[in-house]
């Protein structure tokens, strides 16, 4: 008994991102198990264990990239499986355990809320359950309404009902989520013409990568009294996220189109053009989903395409890479110092530098993840760099995208995906955390010196 009290003595003393780290693992585990049983596989089928090992990972972080045919592989109950996994990843393992905390009744203490505030990447406790009752209550409510209507409409396309809502269920959970994955072996690249099923979504592909607090400071404002709504203010976060996050969908969309301008795009219409440069810029934000066999663009278009993958979704979204907020803090404290400027300002209101320091960290060390991932890769494949590129700040991003190399990597490469896919689910800040020691205060500090720069 001793010994066992020492043995959880010690996992007492883990600090808040060691905590998740663990639970996202142990989730990893759990999932990796149920996609192993037999009643997960068609007959027949017989799905190597570090392949089911990715596809867990791939899940629970809402990647999408994929070493197997999830629709030649899985059963209907595997399936829903992933559906699962991906809705668990896309909320967030603590947020699925303060719903059920709350349900048995339970306290919600001191620990639980920093793992929420950290697995939510959010900066102080204030609200966290709050939060989190808002989060899965506005996920959950267009989740259904957008499956009943999907489901309905697929009825055109497929034979039985069952399939039918099958696929829409199927197909809402992967786009809210994020997460990549389709049960009709070729993406939506089926509904290339169908303005209806893409439209709804670019809409579900927002929702899930613009980040839950934006979500919610919306809804607060739509379901405010009208006399309140002119002395409602939206926070800084939210400004800087959704101007950051429309703009680079709207220079993905311009960037996609001009650099394939005389190449996939001539002769097409403007409304194909449209869509097909929109619903591109809008999924590598986090998306995954693809209308269009993305080898028919160019090597410009995909590095192009692997830079929007490397910037990801906004925090505390269901998407990954360095984050929106991230890339435009870096951003504008460049301008800032090129212009002789003093602090990073945006809205009237002035950025904490223990943020802009987080800001240069994550971008300095993603930078440092994904130029090692690639080299690594192209000495372990015999495939182009522009596919490994692509491949790696997808995986980073936690997008999903391929250009169709993901079953032909080896093993190691495999893995050095899913770590890519795991820091980007978890964040590199809350990463980098992990391994952080509490140390006491200098007791004296060294002189000062300046050293040349540039």
């Amino acid at each position: 008994m001793k010994k066992s009290s020492n043995k959880y003595g010690k996992i007492g003393k883990w600090s808040p991102f060691q905590l998740l780290l663990l639970y996202y693992a142990a989730a990893i585990a759990l999932s990796t198990v149920l996609l192993s049983l037999p009643i997960s596989h068609q007959a027949d089928i017989d799905i190597p264990l570090i392949d089911v090992i990715f596809t867990a990972v791939s899940a629970i972080s809402v990647t999408g990239l994929s070493t197997i045919s999830i629709a030649d592989s899985l059963s209907t109950i595997g399936i829903i499986f992933l559906a699962l996994m991906m809705q668990l990843g896309a909320v967030g393992i603590m947020a699925i355990g303060t719903m059920l905390w709350i349900m048995l009744g339970k306290r919600i203490g001191f620990k639980e809320r920093s793992m929420i505030m950290t697995d939510q990447n959010q900066t102080h406790f204030d609200g966290m359950v709050r939060l989190i009752k808002n989060i899965v209550y506005v996920l959950l409510t267009m989740e259904t309404v957008f499956f009943i209507i999907l489901g309905f409409y697929f009825t055109k396309y497929y034979p039985s009902f069952g399939e039918a809502f099958l696929h829409g269920f199927f197909s809402v959970i992967s786009a809210v989520s994020n997460g990549g994955f389709d049960i009709t072996g070729q993406s939506l690249i089926p509904f290339h013409s169908d303005y209806f099923v893409q439209s709804i979504s670019i809409v579900l592909i927002i929702v899930g990568a613009i980040g839950y607090p934006v979500i919610i400071e919306v809804k607060e404002y739509l379901f405010h009294k009208r006399k309140l709504k002119k002395r409602f203010h939206f926070s800084l976060f939210t400004k800087l996220t959704t101007t950051t996050f429309f703009s680079l969908i709207i220079v993905g969309a311009l960037g996609i189109y001009l650099f394939d301008l005389n190449g996939f795009f001539k002769g097409i219409t403007w409304h194909e053009s449209f869509f097909y440069a929109l619903f591109q810029s809008v999924t590598t934000r986090s998306g995954g989903l693809a209308t269009m066999d993305l080898n028919l663009l160019s090597d410009t278009n995909h590095l192009f395409m692997s830079a929007l993958m490397f910037i990801g979704a906004s925090p505390s979204s269901a998407g990954g890479g360095i984050r929106t907020t991230t890339f435009a803090l870096v951003l504008i404290f460049l301008y800032t110092f090129i212009r002789g400027g003093r602090g990073v300002k945006i809205f009237h209101r002035e950025v904490y530098e223990v943020d802009l320091n987080k800001a240069v960290t994550v971008t300095f060390f993603a930078i440092m993840v994904v130029f090692s991932s690639v080299i690594l890769i192209s000495i372990l494949e015999p495939i182009s760099l522009d596919a490994i590129m692509f491949e790696v700040t997808s995986a980073f991003g936690t997008v999903g995208l391929s250009l169709g190399i993901t079953g032909e990597l080896s093993a190691l490469s495999k893995i050095i995906l899913m770590i890519l896919m795991f820091i980007g689910r978890i964040g590199i800040f809350t990463f980098l955390l992990v391994f952080r020691r509490k140390k006491d205060p200098p007791k004296f500090n060294y002189p000062k010196e300046r050293i040349i720069i540039g």
